[in-house]
């Protein structure tokens, strides 16, 4: 390896945590000596970074419309859709109507006085706007007006990312919360798994999805921005401002190709 190769920084989805870090197991098996600076946020949290000046090689995101607001043209390039996933209810198995809430009466069990249900921040993670498109089409979709505004006023937890989240819910400091799948079966947590209508994963569904909007902060205090449903779909990019764009190519290659495949697949992602 190249003296100027010895070092690489990846700033990732805090949900993408574990299979990122499968994928640069693999890429110490040719550079063993590599040096590799990982950290992680939400989302939107790690594109502002990177437009305020962060220089990293890899920036792996949990929604690809992220670089597409915040970072392309002048910090990006271009950026590679590799995954899929799903939104979930995880839940500890101690806690409140664990033992028969489901699909259809979900909503029931968590507007319970007793209930503690959380989800992460929608102004920094896309788990969390997508929760809250979660929930306003679950209000279409069970034909409960004004469900979307029940659970809104209810919920007891908010956290920077969906992986805080899961592990307040390992932990049993919250009893349920807005996931996804990846990160449950990551986690080896029980969940209740939404229909297809409501739960993001069907590309089929992308006009039935873009019923629902989110209004976050825009890129500049004082703008705000308008994040429409859509399937969740995850993406990866090289800064312009990589030092080491030969070695982020490596790494995104085996993320993409059928080893990363197989450690998207065991970390429930579905590789795109």
């Amino acid at each position: 390896m190249k003296s100027d190769m010895n070092s690489l920084k990846i700033l990732h989805a805090g949900a993408l945590r574990k299979p990122i870090k499968e994928c640069i197991h693999l890429l110490w098996e040719k550079y063993p000596d590599l040096k590799v600076d990982l950290e992680y946020a939400g989302s939107r949290a790690c594109a502002k970074a990177v437009a305020e000046g962060k220089v990293v090689d890899v920036i792996a995101l949990a929604d690809y419309k992220v670089f597409n607001d915040i970072l392309i043209p002048k910090f990006v390039d271009t950026s590679f859709v590799f995954a899929t996933d799903q939104m979930v209810l995880a839940f500890d198995e101690f806690a409140p109507g664990s033992r028969e809430i489901n699909a259809q009466n979900w909503m029931d069990v968590l507007l319970n006085n007793n209930v503690r249900y959380a989800r992460s921040d929608h102004r920094l993670d896309p788990c969390g706007y997508r929760t809250l498109i979660l929930w306003q089409l679950a209000e279409k979709y069970y034909g409960r007006p004004g469900l979307y505004e029940q659970l809104e006023n209810n919920w007891s937890n908010l956290y920077p990312k969906s992986i805080d989240l899961a592990v307040a819910l390992y932990e049993g400091k919250i009893d349920y919360g807005f996931v996804y799948l990846s990160v449950t079966i990551q986690m080896n947590l029980d969940y209740v798994q939404f229909p297809s209508e409501i739960n993001l994963s069907d590309p089929r569904l992308a006009g039935y999805y873009a019923q629902a909007k989110v209004t976050i902060e825009g890129n500049y205090p004082g703008l705000e921005a308008e994040i429409t449903g859509a399937p969740i779909e995850f993406a990866v990019a090289i800064p312009k401002n990589s030092n080491q764009k030969e070695l982020a190519q490596e790494f995104i290659d085996i993320l993409t190709g059928p080893a990363g495949e197989k450690i998207l697949e065991k970390n429930g992602l579905i590789p795109c």
